[in-house]
């Protein structure tokens, strides 16, 4: 069960997957810029960001397909690093050879985003705001400029344009992925073929907005926080932990929280009747996968991804229905009917004005108990529609 949790916390579906000897071996990359302008005109210096790649990369450079991660992910989206790997990548079930996203035919390239969470992880390559700031020789912490999903896809174009592609076969991405691929999309419309949004809407709605501050609370109400200035110091891992919890919770669904946990205690022995010290197996599972998580992140990159989700307006679209008149590639978007991140009806409303601005739109609906989550470990369901539409 604590598991399955872990996953959760980190939207990633690794644990589902077993190993195979055909497993993809992939390298990761190191993509750098000297400078960055970002989208409110601020310029950082020395930023760089971690990629890998599956398949070959065709001559006339015609068959790339880029793969964004979700809001706690990494570009770790396919194969393993080392065969010795307990789990592949996060989409390891549809990027392969043979498999939806074929990497006998593709070239897919994934990337790790600006402000990525994941500071603790040796093979995660991100600019934020625990990297140093060369004027001062210390982190950045808050002073680093507000970044939004814009300025992650702007990254990524550089490193398309440092590889000479010029066209993207499909853009495809799961969450805040899916919120890149809308801004891909909208941003460089006859750059795009087609777009592949799973689990995610055309648009930061109010509803999204407060949800993600509830996310960013714990850690801003941390004392060890302090105001983003913590670094060489105690770092807010209680509040990080709180956030990552509920992170988790907000991801997955009722009904496989309830059956994987009942309302059994943590400790046979101590009575949740009797003290506040005593919980819930639902409780302790969820502290303990916030907390392991919480190890090897970063707070203040948590914060600054809850902003760029914020700030999400396909190609500076001041309304969803301006965002879907941008919008040329055709797109496949698939969704989970029960996710309570990105609620059907604001997936649905996406795909209702994408196609009223006349692109054509399919949907596929994912059928699972995990709620948003479904959009990771349940993707396969969709391969047959996946491996149509790109091959299309």
């Amino acid at each position: 069960m604590l598991r399955s949790l872990c996953a959760a916390v980190a939207l990633v579906a690794a644990a589902s997957f077993t190993a195979r000897a055909d497993d993809l071996l992939v390298e990761k990359k190191t993509f750098a810029m000297p400078s960055y302008t970002t989208v409110a005109g601020a310029t950082i210096p020395n930023v760089a960001i971690g990629w890998e790649a599956y398949g070959a990369l065709a001559p006339d450079k015609s068959n790339v397909v880029l793969v964004n991660h979700f809001f706690s992910g990494t570009s770790h989206a396919a194969g393993k690093y080392a065969a010795t790997d307990k789990a592949p990548g996060y989409w390891d079930a549809i990027i392969g050879p043979g498999k939806a996203i074929d990497t006998n035919k593709y070239y897919v390239i994934s990337t790790d985003t600006l402000v990525n969470l994941n500071t603790g992880d040796p093979r995660v390559v991100t600019t934020g705001p625990a990297s140093i700031d060369p004027t001062t020789g210390k982190p950045w912490g808050m002073r680093f400029p507000v970044v939004s999903i814009a300025d992650f896809v702007r990254v990524e174009k550089a490193l398309l344009d440092s590889l000479g592609v010029t066209k993207i076969r499909m853009v495809a991405g799961a969450s805040m992925g899916a919120l890149q691929t809308w801004e891909w999309a909208a941003a460089y419309p006859d750059m795009v073929d087609r777009i592949l949004p799973v689990i995610g809407a055309a648009d930061a709605d109010a509803y999204l907005t407060g949800w993600l501050d509830v996310w960013a609370d714990p850690i801003k109400i941390d004392p060890n926080w302090n105001g983003g200035d913590y670094y060489g110091k105690e770092p807010p891992l209680k509040g990080l932990a709180a956030a990552l919890k509920i992170v988790s919770l907000h991801a997955l669904q009722r009904g496989i929280v309830d059956e994987q946990n009942g309302k059994t205690w943590a400790d046979p022995a101590r009575d949740p009747a009797a003290s506040f010290d005593a919980k819930f197996r639902v409780q302790a599972a969820f502290d303990a996968a916030g907390l392991a998580r919480a190890k090897v992140s970063d707070a203040n990159h948590f914060l600054y991804l809850v902003k760029a989700n914020q700030l999400f307006a396909p190609g500076g679209a001041k309304s969803l229905e301006e965002a879907a008149a941008k919008i040329k590639a055709p797109a496949l978007v698939v969704y989970q009917p029960e996710d309570l991140v990105f609620p059907a009806p604001a997936v649905e409303a996406s795909i209702a004005a994408v196609k009223k601005a006349g692109t054509p739109v399919s949907t596929f609906r994912l059928d699972g108990k995990r709620g948003h989550l479904d959009g990771v470990v349940s993707i396969v369901q969709a391969a047959d529609e996946i491996r149509a539409f790109l091959d299309r």
